[in-house]
């Protein structure tokens, strides 16, 4: 079994992509509590480097607090490779692209050095998943995929960002890919761990 990847990222309120029509053959829509923005991808690091991670994030936070952040969606295009073999249809933002930006710019790297050994060399494209095509879609279904992506308008949903999670692979991926081990809220010293034990499920 493949080990489980971890994450940070900004939840935000999924429930728009109920209302979107339906995908193409051999495409996954996100489930609406596993939407977010991701601010760091540790990869396969395991449960001590995102604790690690997270150890590092408190740090950040409390010596240099993060406001919330307003965003809106706004065009849906491929991630992760070229029109043929992109990962992820996602939406990258309308309102709040320099806000998430300079927020990422800020933790990224102390978060991804404390938890992975290593910092991202690109620059930051905030984005939001809301689907991916499945490992058996053919050419004929990404490009279905990309029809289907240049044909929605985001432009209403709104969210306000003022979270931070870590995420790691759902037990049961069938349903969600996705579960919550810990939140940061912005703009608090004072941060609201989720005892890692017990982990949220959203």
């Amino acid at each position: 079994m493949r080990r489980a990847n971890w994450f940070l990222a900004f939840p935000l309120d999924g429930a728009f992509v109920l209302g979107l029509p339906p995908l193409p053959s051999n495409f996954r829509r996100f489930h609406p509590e596993d939407v977010h923005l991701t601010l760091a991808f540790l990869g396969t690091c395991g449960e001590a480097g995102a604790e690690r991670a997270v150890a590092a994030l408190d740090q950040r936070l409390h010596e240099q607090p993060q406001r919330p952040f307003a965003i809106s969606l706004g065009q849906v295009v491929p991630m992760g490779g070229s029109r043929r073999s992109y990962s992820a249809l996602s939406a990258l933002l309308e309102e709040g692209h320099a806000e998430a930006s300079a927020c990422i710019l800020s933790l990224r790297d102390d978060l991804m050095l404390a938890g992975a050994g290593r910092s991202e060399k690109r620059p930051p494209k905030p984005h939001v998943s809301i689907a991916r095509p499945r490992n058996r879609a053919s050419e004929l279904d990404r490009e279905a995929g990309l029809r289907w992506a240049a044909a929605l308008q985001l432009e209403a949903v709104h969210a306000q960002l003022d979270r931070i999670a870590l995420y790691t692979w759902s037990e049961s991926r069938r349903e969600r890919m996705f579960e919550i081990v810990a939140v940061r809220r912005l703009g608090q010293r004072n941060t609201e761990p989720i005892d890692p034990v017990a982990r949220e499920k959203t």
